[in-house]
């Protein structure tokens, strides 16, 4: 009924936006972001050693920094989204505050006051940048790399506004970016309701819950639509929602909004709180693509990247390849396994089950990034390069490659997997926020995997400068490790996880099917 509304109010408002007829415009406007956002910052390790004269494994961290920083910064973007602005003028306040940092960055290569002077790569007399330099270099990464944040995600969830059906916002989620302004109104902060939730709770929580649900607080949001009745799960949550003298006034509004709430806002928490540890094992999956994704890099410039007498791969062009198996990935996905699976299951796999394959080619690429690497340092002891810093391994860089389109095949899988969970599984209010949650997954992952590189230079000798001289494949070996611990905690997780709001929204589309 919910949905026949929905679609009754848009036919009768003489306006018919939104669908697939807007898929043309999120392609074009996909590629503008991933040529001026991404390209920069895929290149950001080689312009920091060749340009900045900044020690590799420290290019490798500030990288990680700054990609983590792009991935983070979209969860304040979809809270000022919900709260404020809305999701378009999000986008494009962003893209601006982007554009002007990468202008800054290019000013530090164009005027030469701007960088140190430039020095053999790996060479001990290297004039390192001055505190001057370093600010304006900051400054420009800082820009571009919130303004790309606040991007990213909360366009996605524009983007879904502009399908009804779960199937088509679940292809949508593999294909997401930049379309038209719909049904994406700011609605208040939903961040607040979840406080209100839980200062309501610790105020009342002296006071014995009652099994009469006339004693509980109903009046729905005007999000929702519906009122919902309390669950037993965290029933010490209810509280929030219980009458007491003085919370309710006479016509039946909130009198005391910070010590009642309804129903509805109590089960958005502790859908929250459910999906919490699913949300947890994502940061550990994330944060080896981010170790290996910066140390990929190092391992290339030590490599011959030549394809054929005239050409060379740029090195921080090398993880494009990962971005291409994933986009190709997609379409696979979509048009063969996804239609084959539900002829041999007859049933759709579920966002768990992507996520869960995710997980295992991850680590599979993981442990070819380890062997693959020991035998470039065979290769390296055996010209014995291991005591010139910049020298090249005569070994092509195509042995990168089988680690990267496997790790880019697992995004494939786990990305919009994640995406598609959240949004489905979020409460109506806080669905900008959800869909941000993955990138801030992935932020909090490259700061962890900043933390973890510090870890091992001090703690091993793994991570030299010249990685010719260290133990490279020992920290791909951990990252396996790592991931297997993972995986067994996501498995328990998914088995023990049950879905909220999929299911009802699958019921209703099949419902809707069979009329």
């Amino acid at each position: 009924m919910e949905q026949e509304g929905r679609e009754a109010q848009i036919s009768s408002s003489g306006t018919k936006r939104g669908g697939w007829i807007t898929f043309p415009f999120i392609t074009g406007a996909a590629a503008g972001f991933t040529l001026g956002g991404v390209g920069w910052l895929a290149n950001l390790i080689v312009f920091l050693i060749q340009v900045f004269n900044v020690k590799s494994i420290n290019a490798a961290q500030i990288y990680n920094i700054a990609n983590g920083s792009t991935n983070f910064f979209p969860i304040i973007g979809a809270i000022v989204a919900d709260s404020f602005l809305g999701s378009f003028a999000v986008a494009a306040i962003s893209a601006s505050i982007s554009l002007l940092g990468i202008i800054l960055i290019t000013l530090t290569v164009i005027l030469d006051p701007l960088r140190p002077q430039s020095c053999n790569n790996g060479s001990s007399l290297c004039t390192p940048p001055s505190n001057v330099q370093y600010a304006v270099l900051y400054t420009g990464l800082a820009m571009a790399t919130f303004g790309l944040g606040g991007t990213r995600f909360t366009i996605a969830t524009m983007g879904a506004n502009q399908f009804d059906k779960p199937k088509d916002r679940e292809i949508f989620f593999n294909w997401y970016f930049f379309t038209f302004y719909f049904a994406s109104a700011p609605q208040g902060s939903p961040f607040t309701s979840i406080v209100r939730v839980i200062v309501a709770t610790i105020q009342k929580w002296k006071i014995e819950l009652s099994s009469n649900i006339d004693d509980y607080y109903y009046k729905h949001d005007g999000i929702t639509g519906t009122a919902t009745i309390p669950k037993m799960s965290f029933r010490f949550l209810n509280r929030a929602a219980f009458k007491t003298e003085g919370d309710v006034g006479s016509d039946g509004s909130i009198a005391k909004p910070w010590r009642i709430c309804t129903i509805q806002q109590v089960e958005d928490l502790k859908t929250l709180i459910r999906i919490f540890p699913l949300w947890l094992s994502g940061i550990f999956l994330s944060t080896p693509i981010g170790v290996q994704g910066s140390l990929t890099i190092l391992q290339a410039l030590t490599m011959d990247r030549h394809l054929g007498p005239h050409f060379q791969i740029p090195a921080g062009s090398i993880l494009v390849l990962c971005m291409i198996s994933t986009s190709v990935f997609l379409a696979i996905i979509d048009h063969f396994l996804c239609p084959m699976w539900q002829k041999l299951t007859r049933r759709s796999p579920t966002s768990l089950q992507r996520i869960g394959l995710g997980h295992v080619l991850n680590i599979l690429s993981m442990a070819i990034s380890a062997l693959v690497e020991a035998k470039r340092l065979k290769i390296a002891r055996a010209h014995h390069l291991q005591g010139q810093p910049g020298a090249i391994v005569p070994m092509l860089a195509l042995w990168l490659f089988p680690q990267l389109v496997l790790v880019g095949i697992g995004e494939a899988f786990h990305f919009p997997g994640q995406i598609a969970l959240y949004y489905q599984e979020f409460p109506m209010a806080l669905r900008s926020t959800s869909t941000a949650m993955i990138a801030m997954i992935i932020g909090i992952a490259y700061y962890l995997s900043t933390a973890l590189i510090d870890l091992v230079r001090r703690v091993t000798g793994w991570l030299p400068n010249n990685i010719n001289n260290g133990r490279l494949d020992n920290v791909y070996w951990l990252l396996v490790v790592v991931g297997v611990l993972n995986l067994g905690y996501y498995l328990v997780c998914a088995s023990l996880y049950r879905y909220q709001y999929v299911e009802k929204e699958e019921e209703g589309s099949n419902s809707g099917a069979n009329r």
